[in-house]
């Protein structure tokens, strides 16, 4: 159950994914007192996600950065900056990347992937008996904490994304928009990798989020959420509230850690790219690049 495997969207390949900390998480998720223990110290309160984050941001953390790009093959051609010009490992976390290492895929009834990460996506919430595992599903008006918005949502589309520590790290519009002021839901900071996931995928309505509405023109009102998860130091959005965004535009960006998105769209206004359907009903994970093509908009 530990080793977690995904289609790499490029190569079409399945591949085992190389987990930053593997032996830690599959520890910390097994079932006995132990680790019960252990994450309720480390991961419910803020503390210790909020200390290791700090760590990355101390002058001696720059020493990690050559290994981590050597040992999880980390393509620096992308980068705006040179490696050695980051003064912390939280700097080189949330690098920026050249434009053009980037394209964003054209049409404005188009939306793109908001993030580099590992995508699972799902055309009827109502309809889909387990996100990663048969039976296991969050709910919905946990995960929103809103009654009459899950109502909305309940027949709605879904994009689950989820970054790995080795990932670009800051997120994009998916589509042209004009963002709302986020709404902050305050909880834990349990893992969001798979590990943790198909012990308890409740983690994703639970876990510390932040929620934003999207209002288009082509996909109706669209819900952006992202979540935050163990030693993730923050959640920095980097945009201007109600005024209009271009499709691609940076939206904000997580400080040191793993992390996951959730887009929602309203039922019926967005038909999901054949690759990410086929994969995700066999309940396998994509690897995807911001700006790649999510879906295309249906009519109202």
């Amino acid at each position: 159950m530990s080793e977690i495997t995904y289609v790499d969207r490029e190569t079409k390949e399945e591949k085992v994914e190389k987990v930053y900390g593997n032996g830690y998480l599959i520890f910390l998720y097994q079932s006995n007192p132990l680790s019960w223990l252990l994450r309720a110290l480390f991961c419910k309160p803020p503390f210790f996600s909020k200390l290791y984050g700090s760590l990355q941001k101390k002058p001696s953390s720059k020493k990690k950065i050559a290994p981590f790009i050597e040992n999880y093959q980390v393509d620096t051609s992308e980068f705006l900056d040179p490696p050695d010009s980051f003064p912390t490992f939280n700097d080189f976390f949330i690098r920026k990347l050249k434009p053009s290492a980037r394209p964003i895929h054209n049409g404005n009834d188009e939306a793109v992937l908001p993030a580099d990460g590992r995508y699972l996506v799902f055309d009827n919430i109502e309809r889909e008996e387990g996100f990663l595992v048969k039976g296991k599903k969050f709910n919905l008006e946990t995960l929103l904490r809103n009654p009459k918005l899950a109502h909305k949502y309940a027949q709605g589309s879904m994009v689950m994304a989820r970054l790995a520590p080795v990932d670009y790290h800051r997120f994009h519009f998916p589509c042209h928009c004009t963002p709302s002021e986020t709404t902050p839901i305050n909880g834990p900071l349990y893992s969001v990798n798979p590990i943790a996931l198909r012990k308890n995928i409740q983690i994703l309505a639970e876990n510390k989020r932040v929620i934003t509405h999207l209002k288009t023109e082509h996909f109706g009102t669209v819900l952006f959420i992202e979540i935050g998860a163990t030693f993730v130091g923050s959640i920095h959005q980097t945009y201007a509230p109600d005024t209009p965004q271009a499709k691609g535009a940076e939206k904000g960006y997580f400080s040191f850690g793993g992390s996951c998105l959730i887009l929602l769209f309203e039922p019926f206004r967005i038909q999901f790219t054949p690759d990410l359907l086929a994969a995700s009903h066999k309940k396998l994970e994509t690897l995807g690049q911001m700006g790649q093509s999510l879906g295309r908009a249906l009519s109202p």
